[in-house]
């Protein structure tokens, strides 16, 4: 039997993240990931509106190496299973690889804000939101 626990990343910070609503009872976990804040040179602003979103979200709030972090809690809450879900970031793919060499990781889609196949720079919300509005108030 599973015995899951929620990872919420930076791409789906939302009380509507499906595995947060697909496992409502599970513990869920958010991780600074203080190697990302420094390479994207993450501002006072940027990390105060994450910590605004986690404030509204049942998560522990932790820091440092993101899938030491996520094994480190899974084996506190006596977990095989890490749940999460979708991100176009290759970090993300890379930090779901390091968690597969010794859990299960189920990756759950999420629907996107609006259809787009075209590159969009996601280290500024303002360059997001330029191309997104078009597209949400079409």
């Amino acid at each position: 039997m599973n015995k899951p626990i929620v990872w919420v990343h930076g791409d789906c910070l939302s009380p509507n993240n499906p595995a947060l609503q697909n496992y409502p009872d599970a513990p869920a976990i958010w991780v600074w990931d203080d190697a990302l804040i420094k390479e994207w040179q993450l501002g006072l602003k940027r990390l105060t509106f994450i910590y605004e979103c986690l404030l509204e979200l049942p998560v522990v709030i932790r820091r440092g190496d993101v899938a030491k972090e996520i094994l480190t809690f899974a084996e506190e809450q006596n977990a095989n299973l890490v749940v999460t879900t979708t991100s176009p970031s290759p970090r993300f793919a890379h930090i779901c690889q390091e968690i597969e060499r010794s859990l299960t990781v189920d990756v759950l889609e999420v629907e996107p804000f609006f259809e787009y196949d075209g590159y969009i720079d996601l280290k500024r919300f303002s360059r997001y939101w330029k191309v997104a509005q078009n597209y949400v108030f079409e």
